[in-house]
């Protein structure tokens, strides 16, 4: 790891007064894993997107393999060898695995495509690389995992040398996780180098050789990873340590808050549940575990009141339980949906608007008045200021959009205007769907008590998570969600991240129990 690939030199980007990239240098050797951390806001994604040209810097200079880089053009960056898997995949899951890889890499004016070249190319890699795939199989059916494999694919055809990996592990199995770490070793010691970003510090203290650390915008301290430890890396990325709640058993566990009883959707692949029941006692938190796309957001959106039934029971508080959000919503449902850009937040809408907005229609905020529902502003604004002070939001004063916010502030925004009802009344069922995904440390730190804080108060607790950790620390019972399809809610003893990882892969009671005796 001694020849220097890439060479950052005193990178410096803002947006407005914002300094997200204060004097930033930092250098990668071929054959190495960088490691790159930092909370929520600190400039991580600036900068990697100022190295792949979707940003140009204010000031300072790239140099990749000795040359120097253009900024603010990704052609340049694909040419000079740099290749970026995303947080989200961008495939397209009605075309192939060879479908997806060539895009972009032909021009629209060819009149013929290449298609057996392109398909030699993409064997050679995933043969080289490990990472095997089906050039003819249409993206859709994929597993995460093997999505995932395609799009590390798609870059590596393309030439990449350095490779960032944004979250990778974020919606794979522990047993895919595994895979993806070997991939990585095999990559590294072909001499191909890695920026590996990640909130996961037992993930990065074990596939990293080098971490750098962003705080605020500055590069604060950079360490061979043997040399620190989670605790370390916690204190440098936020300031001060950070302890994540231990489990503790639930205080006293009460009558059934919801109950749901064989119930199933209409809507097919991916989305759909299959007779599905379960039961959410107050004081309680039933944690699900599964691979993102098996009927976890049906089942949110069921809980929510913005998805129908289409055959069994769903019951709330002894009544049938309705799909009407609004009505569920006054009636004590706190919903922390699974994308806060998307669902969570209307990002051009003022922060003290969306802390309010799932309540704006009742008669603590607005009126009527000649036909007409008026917003009273002095009154929201009050409530969304007590939001911002007691879920500590920072970043952006209440008048500005909640898109400035960064993705741990906004979930602090979000995880405020359901737990907190103007008259003061505490939720009786929460539907967390991935609360702390993608989140920094302290702010996974602060939303875990809020939820065990919730739990303890009398709330039922329903927390769908992709994190084993958290489903197994925060817990009282857990289930595992597959293909539509869920298991009985143990106790969360009764599993083990093994046991968890072969049930999110579909392998049933039996199959696991011998897997286990194996």
């Amino acid at each position: 790891m001694s020849d220097t690939v890439l060479r950052l030199q005193h990178i410096s980007k803002r947006f407005g007064a914002l300094v997200a990239n204060d004097d930033i240098s930092l250098e990668l050797s071929r054959g190495e894993v960088l490691a790159l951390l930092g909370e929520n806001g600190a400039g991580k994604s600036t900068l990697v997107s100022i190295l792949f040209g979707h940003y140009e810097a204010d000031a300072g200079t790239i140099e990749v393999f000795g040359q120097p880089l253009p900024p603010g053009q990704p052609r340049a960056a694909l040419a000079a060898g740099i290749g970026m898997v995303h947080q989200h995949f961008t495939l397209a899951d009605n075309l192939t695995v060879l479908d997806n890889v060539m895009l972009g890499t032909e021009p629209l004016w060819r009149p013929w495509s290449a298609r057996r070249v392109a398909r030699e190319r993409l064997l050679a890699a995933a043969q080289r690389f490990g990472l095997a795939v089906q050039p003819d199989a249409l993206v859709g059916s994929l597993s995460v995992g093997e999505r995932q494999r395609v799009e590390i694919l798609k870059a590596l055809v393309r030439g990449a040398r350095i490779l960032i990996l944004d979250e990778p592990t974020a919606v794979l199995t522990p047993q895919e996780s595994e895979a993806l770490f070997a991939t990585l070793a095999q990559m590294v010691a072909q001499g191909l180098s890695i920026i590996f970003i990640s909130h996961k510090l037992g993930e990065v203290l074990r596939v990293s050789h080098r971490i750098a650390v962003l705080r605020a915008g500055k590069l604060v301290a950079q360490a061979a990873a043997a040399d620190v430890t989670q605790a370390q890396l916690a204190l440098w990325m936020v300031g001060q340590a950070i302890v994540l709640p231990a489990r503790q058993p639930a205080l006293a566990v009460a009558d059934a808050v919801c109950v749901l009883d064989r119930v199933s959707t209409t809507a097919g692949g991916r989305g759909r549940l299959d007779a599905v029941s379960l039961s959410l006692h107050a004081g309680e938190i039933v944690a699900i575990a599964g691979v993102s796309g098996n009927g976890q957001v049906a089942l949110a959106e069921i809980l929510s009141g913005t998805r129908a039934t289409s055959t069994g029971s769903l019951r709330y508080l002894g009544q049938t339980m309705p799909a009407q959000p609004a009505l569920l919503v006054e009636q004590g449902v706190a919903r922390i949906p699974e994308d806060r850009h998307a669902v969570g937040v209307v990002g051009d809408l003022p922060v003290w608007e969306n802390a309010v907005s799932e309540r704006l229609r009742g008669s603590a905020f607005s009126r009527r008045f000649a036909g007409l529902r008026w917003v009273k502003r002095t009154a929201a604004k009050a409530h969304a200021q007590r939001i911002v002070k007691d879920f500590d939001v920072r970043g952006a004063g209440p008048q500005a959009p909640a898109r400035a916010l960064s993705g741990g502030n906004m979930q602090k925004l979000i995880l405020g205007r359901a737990l907190r009802a103007p008259d003061g009344r505490p939720p009786r069922l929460i539907v967390a769907h991935q609360p702390t995904w993608g989140l920094d440390v302290g702010a996974v730190a602060f939303v875990q008590r809020q939820l065990i804080a919730a739990r303890d108060a009398g709330a039922a607790v329903l927390l769908i998570s992709d994190d084993l950790d958290e489903v197994l620390s925060l817990g009282d019972r857990v289930a595992v969600m597959h293909a539509g399809r869920l298991t009985e809610a143990l106790a969360a003893d009764a599993w083990t991240r093994e046991t968890l990882g072969l049930a999110m892969a579909g392998l049933g009671d039996a199959q696991r129990a011998e897997l286990a005796a194996a």
